[in-house]
């Protein structure tokens, strides 16, 4: 079929009906974008509102507020080569003689320990941060958990073995018997 051919009335209406579909497609997705944009600037607008409360309820409850975005550098070695990470946590708080690093988190998942991202955050929190402990705010409830890692406590001190006392016994007995022997 030649273009010629086609009636100047029917390439009218497919040319508008192709700018206007073209038209439709940028508008979708300016609209998208539009909307993505907003869902993320009301989820910060969110978490900035839950971590200033933090802050007040924190204090309310004795700790005391040493720092917000508290960034360290954690040391993480892969294969033979050093990789410094650079992690920035909401507070640096102390109560007493501890200091711990805080975390708020805002929404329906983030703040629950069950939610893996969070939990993953908290332990890299405890490995990083040279702090006593770490706790979890949920920044629209108030509620402040502290979260430990048992298998991170205090290393146990070796326990002895008895096979071990008996060598030092008999070295000692035998060191003993030499020098009395030499000496007698």
């Amino acid at each position: 079929m030649d273009l010629a051919s086609i009636p100047r009335e029917t390439l009218a209406l497919l040319t508008v009906a192709a700018v206007s579909g073209l038209l439709l497609q940028t508008l979708v997705l300016a609209s998208r974008r539009w909307l993505r944009r907003r869902r993320m600037t009301v989820r910060m607008q969110r978490a900035q509102r839950g971590e200033a409360r933090a802050a007040g309820q924190l204090e309310a409850l004795g700790y005391a507020v040493l720092g917000a975005q508290v960034e360290a550098v954690h040391e993480v070695h892969v294969d033979d080569r050093v990789v410094n990470v650079t992690l920035r946590a909401d507070y640096l708080v102390e109560r007493g003689r501890a200091r711990y690093v805080v975390e708020v988190k805002t929404g329906a998942l983030a703040p629950k320990i069950e939610t893996s991202a969070t939990r993953r955050q908290m332990l890299e929190y405890r490995v990083a941060f040279d702090v006593d402990g770490v706790l979890l705010v949920d920044g629209e409830t108030g509620v402040v958990h502290a979260i430990t890692f048992p298998s991170l406590g205090a290393p146990e001190p070796p326990r002895r073995s008895w096979g071990m006392v008996a060598v030092v016994v008999l070295a000692a007995s035998a060191a003993l018997a030499v020098a009395l022997l030499r000496g007698g």
